[in-house]
């Protein structure tokens, strides 16, 4: 089984990625232990912070029973980086060769996202049946992925951006939509406020949405 096809297998079970950004270490443990308490354990850390990394190593220590990943990896070495940290996937918004090279060493499974029939067609050609779509909203949203399922029927996505809870059914009941990505649950404001209790709450309406 490839990596693709491994991490097609474990976020199938989950309906939404919670996409995370961490500015301040000390929310990086209680936010995903929320998470986690409202049935989303597959969590997507964001290296768009200094205190990412660090982040990652501390949920990895104290809420072990998450599945850890890494999101906005445009940089071969953040791969490494990202798996001595804990990290168990990677996540990138696009695919270069440099980053197809990197992924290739088997450090962490990879997501990498496409936006157009051929650079889904070049992802699939290098053995990704499992792919991003990114940005999803901008870039035709479910219509698109629906269309693209006909040709391409073996390729699953988790489309990502700009999504909410009110267009993600829409994408959930597509035979070739394996979860989505979105940051709701988690967004700044609840961050910033430590309001772990909502946190949990829509992570628990949004693990509820596969059902719906």
């Amino acid at each position: 089984m490839s990596q693709s096809e491994t991490l097609s297998q474990l976020v199938g079970s989950i309906p939404v990625i919670p996409v995370i950004v961490i500015d301040e270490l000390d929310t990086a443990v209680p936010l995903a232990r929320a998470l986690v308490d409202g049935g989303l354990k597959v969590l997507e850390v964001t290296l768009r912070t200094r205190a990412a990394l660090d982040a990652v190593r501390a949920i990895r220590d104290s809420v072990p029973e998450a599945i850890l990943g890494v999101g906005s990896v445009i940089e071969p070495a953040q791969f490494e980086a990202s798996r001595k940290a804990g990290a168990v996937f990677a996540v990138s918004p696009g695919a270069t060769t440099a980053l197809l090279d990197a992924a290739r060493d088997g450090a962490l499974a990879w997501l990498p996202a496409a936006q157009t029939v051929s650079e889904v067609l070049r992802l699939r050609e290098a053995g990704y049946r499992f792919q991003k779509f990114f940005p999803a909203e901008p870039s035709g949203g479910a219509a698109f992925i629906r269309a693209i399922g006909g040709p391409v029927a073996d390729v699953m996505f988790c489309p990502t951006g700009g999504i909410d809870p009110g267009k993600t059914a829409s994408y959930l009941e597509l035979p070739n939509v394996r979860c989505v990505g979105g940051s709701w649950m988690c967004g700044p404001a609840l961050v910033r406020e430590r309001n772990w209790s909502e946190v949990t709450a829509r992570a628990r309406g949004a693990s509820a949405l596969r059902g719906a």
